[in-house]
C-alpha cells in the first residue's frame, strides 16, 4: 500500500545496538539477528494477519512446571487478556544460524510451549530463512501437533476456506518478501535436490504464476490450502492448478520461456511453496520491497565473473531523480542487469502519471483504466535495455513484469558488436541517436578485457592515443589498442545512443576513469563529445559487501556536430559550470549492514511516520493508517539529487 511520510513527532533516540520495539513502540531491545527476525515478524502479524499490537505480547513468560520461559511472541485471543489460557498463537524466532532440528531451540521448544497454553491453538517457529507451522488439537486422548500452511488471520476461523481473492492479497511489507523468497529458496534446494541456480529458475517460474493469477479473474488459483499439504491427492491439486497458469504465462512471454518448459517440482514442494506466497499481492508490494527481496536471491544464483554487480537501489534512485525522466522519454540501459534502473526509472514515470490521471480527475474507474492505458504503452514502446548475459536479460524481464511489465524491450546481446551484428528486433529498437536518457552500470575490469579488433575499431576509445606535451593535449592514432576494459568503451557507445544535443545519460565509472594519467585521453573524449553536468564521487562502501571498488557517477549532455566542430575548429571549448558532489554515507557499511542517522552522543534518531495498511475485520480486509517509528537511514543519495535539481533550474538548464 502507498506509504505517506507525516510531521514527526519529536524524535525518539534509540541507543547504538539498540532497535525499537515494534509492539510497544516504547522498548529498546538488542540488535540481534534473533531480534531481527523477531521483529520483521511482529510487523507481518500487525500489517499481513491484521492482529491489532494490544494482541501481541513480547518475551511472554508462562508457566511450564517449574520453569518460566518467555515466549518470543504470544498472540492473545483478545487485546485486553494477559492470562495464559488466553494465548491463541505462540511465535517462536530464531537467529539465522538456528536449525529447526536445532535440539534445545528447534520446534520442539515450540510444541513444549504450546503444550502448556490449553487454548494455543497454532504456533509458528521461524529463523528468518525457515518457517514451520503447527495446528495443535487431540487424537484419541493425545496431544497432535500437525504442520499446517500457515497461521489463521486475525477473525479467520481455523477451519476458514483458503482460496483467497484478490481483495484479500496484502502487499508484502519490510522484509516479508525477501524472508519468503529465502525460505522457497531454501526449501527447494533443500526438499528437491536441485543446485541453487535451478533452485532459482523453479522460483521465478511460480512469481511468474503468482503474478499471472493477480492479473486474471476474482477466482484465484494460486493457493495451497491446508488439507492439501499432505498426502498425494491434495498435492496433486495445486501442482494441476498451478501447471494451467504456468501454461498461461509460457504462451503470454514466450521470449522467456520455451514451450517446453515445465514447472520441475514435486506437487508436495510445490503445495509448499504456494503457500509462502499466495497471501501477498505481489503487483501491489512497494517497488523496493521487491527489488531488494528479487535482487538479494538473483545475486545469489547469477552474479558472475564477468564484473557484474548489481547497482544499489540508492543509487538507481538518485540518478533517475537526478535526471527526471518523462513519459515521451526514450530509456535505455545498455548493461542492464537485472534492470535496477529501467524498474526505477518505469516506477518514477509511472507515479508522474498517477498524478496526472489524479489532476484530471473523472472517477476511479476511470483514472485506472487510463492509467493502465499509459503504462502499458510507455512500457512497451519507451523502456529497452541489453545485456550480453542471457540469463540476467531473462531474470530482468522477470523482474520488470513484476514492476509494471515493461519486458517487451529487453534484449539480449553485445551492446558493443556493431550494430550490423545485431538481432533485427535490437536494431530496430535500439537505433543509436536517438536515446532521451540513458542509466548505466557497465561491467569493469581489467580481467575482462576486450580485445577483438572489429569491436575495438569502431571507437575512438578503442584507439591508441598519443599526448602532446607542448600543447598538453592528446590525440588519436590510427593504431588499434591490444585491449581496452569494456567500461572505457561503454562510455563512447553510451554516447553514441544518446540524441545529439538533447539526449543525457547517468554512468557509474570505476574513480580510475577521472584520475589516472594515463586515461587523460578517455577524459579528452569526454570534453570534446559531451557537456559534463555533474560528477558524483560515491562512498567507498557503495558496492560492499559485494566488491570494493571506488566509484563516482558522471552526468552527461551529447554536443550536437555543430558544437562539436565549431570548438574543434576554434580550438576553445566553451567554459560551463559542473555539478560536484561528495556521497559520504551511503546508507549502509562494508558489510552491508544499514547505518541510520545518530545523535551528537551515538544515539540512533527514530521518527515517525504514518503508514497506510490493511487490517482484516470479520475476515474482510480495511485500509487503515498507523502510525510506526523507523530509523532514519544515514543516505546521502537523496540530498545529492535534490541539490543537482536545485543547481539546474538555478541554471536554466
Amino acid at each position: 500500500m502507498p506509504r505517506t511520510t507525516i510531521a514527526p513527532t519529536d524524535p525518539v533516540l534509540v541507543e547504538q545496538g539498540k532497535l525499537l520495539d515494534f509492539v510497544d513502540r516504547v522498548t529498546q531491545r538488542p540488535e540481534t539477528p534473533e531480534e531481527y527476525v523477531r521483529q520483521e515478524i511482529a510487523k507481518s502479524l500487525v500489517r499481513e494477519y491484521g492482529y491489532s499490537r494490544w494482541q501481541i505480547s513480547v518475551e511472554q513468560p508462562i508457566r511450564l512446571g517449574s520453569r518460566r520461559p518467555r515466549v518470543d511472541l504470544a498472540v492473545y485471543s483478545n487485546a485486553e487478556s494477559r492470562e495464559q489460557g488466553d494465548i491463541r498463537l505462540i511465535i517462536e524466532c530464531k537467529a539465522p544460524s538456528v536449525v529447526p532440528a536445532s535440539r534445545r531451540h528447534g520446534v520442539e521448544q515450540l510444541k513444549s510451549y504450546m503444550a502448556a497454553c490449553p487454548n494455543a491453538e497454532f504456533g509458528m517457529w521461524t529463523n528468518g530463512a525457515d518457517r514451520v507451522c503447527f495446528r495443535r488439537f487431540e487424537r484419541d486422548g493425545e496431544l497432535v501437533f500437525d504442520e499446517v500452511l500457515d497461521i489463521p488471520a486475525s477473525g479467520e476461523t481455523s477451519d476458514a476456506a483458503e482460496q483467497p481473492t484478490v481483495a484479500q492479497l496484502i502487499p508484502a511489507g519490510s522484509d516479508a518478501l525477501l524472508f519468503a523468497f529465502r525460505r522457497c529458496h531454501n526449501y527447494i534446494t533443500g526438499n528437491q535436490g536441485l543446485q541453487k541456480p535451478e533452485a532459482f529458475w523453479e522460483l521465478l517460474k511460480l512469481i511468474f504464476c503468482k503474478i499471472q493469477d493477480e492479473r486474471g479473474s476474482e477466482r484465484l488459483q494460486f493457493y495451497a490450502a491446508a488439507s492439501e499439504r499432505h498426502g498425494i491427492n491434495g498435492p496433486l491439486k495445486v501442482k494441476q492448478r498451478v501447471g494451467r497458469l504456468f501454461a498461461e504465462v509460457r504462451a503470454e512471454y514466450d521470449t522467456i520461456f520455451a514451450s517446453n518448459d515445465e514447472i520441475a517440482l514435486d506437487p508436495s514442494v510445490l503445495a509448499f511453496l504456494v503457500a509462502q506466497l499466495q497471501m501477498y499481492s505481489l503487483l501491489e508490494s512497494d517497488v523496493d520491497v521487491k527489488g531488494r527481496a528479487y535482487e538479494e536471491i538473483v545475486g545469489a544464483n547469477l552474479r558472475g565473473d564477468r564484473g557484474e554487480f548489481f547497482t544499489p537501489r540508492n543509487v538507481c534512485n538518485m540518478c533517475v531523480d537526478m535526471l527526471r525522466p518523462t513519459e515521451t522519454d526514450t530509456i535505455l540501459d545498455p548493461a542492464c542487469g537485472t534492470g535496477g534502473f529501467l524498474i526505477t526509472a518505469m516506477n518514477h514515470v509511472y507515479e508522474e502519471m498517477k498524478r496526472s490521471e489524479a489532476r484530471r480527475g473523472g472517477t476511479q474507474a476511470r483514472r485506472e483504466v487510463a492509467l493502465r492505458q499509459r503504462v502499458q504503452r510507455f512500457a512497451s514502446r519507451s523502456i529497452f535495455g541489453i545485456d550480453l548475459n542471457p540469463n540476467l536479460v531473462k531474470s530482468s524481464k522477470m523482474n520488470m513484469v513484476m514492476n509494471n511489465d515493461g519486458s517487451g524491450g529487453l534484449f539480449q546481446g553485445n551492446s558493443l558488436a556493431r550494430p550490423a551484428m545485431w538481432s533485427e528486433e535490437l536494431r530496430d529498437e535500439n537505433s543509436l541517436d536517438r536515446v532521451d536518457i540513458l542509466f548505466t552500470n557497465p561491467p569493469f575490469g581489467s580481467k575482462i578485457p576486450i580485445d577483438d579488433p572489429s569491436i575495438l575499431s569502431q571507437f575512438d576509445l578503442g584507439h591508441a592515443w598519443r599526448y602532446e606535451e607542448q600543447t598538453d593535449s592528446w590525440y588519436m592514432t590510427d593504431r588499434l589498442q591490444k585491449s581496452q576494459p569494456p567500461e572505457i568503451l561503454f562510455i563512447e557507445r553510451c554516447v553514441q545512443f544518446l540524441t545529439p544535443g538533447t539526449g543525457r545519460m547517468a554512468i557509474v565509472l570505476p574513480d580510475g576513469i577521472l584520475g589516472s594519467p594515463g586515461l587523460g585521453y578517455v577524459r579528452e573524449w569526454i570534453l570534446t563529445n559531451t557537456r559534463v553536468l555533474a560528477s558524483i564521487d560515491l562512498h567507498t562502501d557503495t558496492f560492499q559487501p559485494h566488491v570494493s571498488v571506488q566509484t563516482s557517477v558522471l552526468v552527461l549532455e551529447r554536443k550536437d556536430s555543430a558544437t562539436i566542430a565549431r570548438e574543434t575548429a576554434s580550438g576553445v571549448r566553451s567554459a560551463y559550470e559542473v555539478f560536484l558532489a561528495v556521497v559520504e554515507r551511503i546508507g549502509h557499511d562494508k558489510r552491508g549492514n544499514i547505518t541510520y542517522v545518530r545523535d551528537d552522543e551515538g544515539n540512533e534518531i527514530v521518527e515517525e511516520i504514518a503508514e497506510s495498511d490493511l487490517r482484516i475485520e470479520f475476515g474482510d480486509p480495511t485500509p487503515a493508517e498507523s502510525h510506526v517509528q523507523r530509523k532514519r537511514i544515514d543516505d546521502d543519495t537523496p540530498e545529492v539529487a535534490r541539490a543537482f535539481r536545485e543547481w539546474l533550474t538555478d541554471r536554466g538548464l
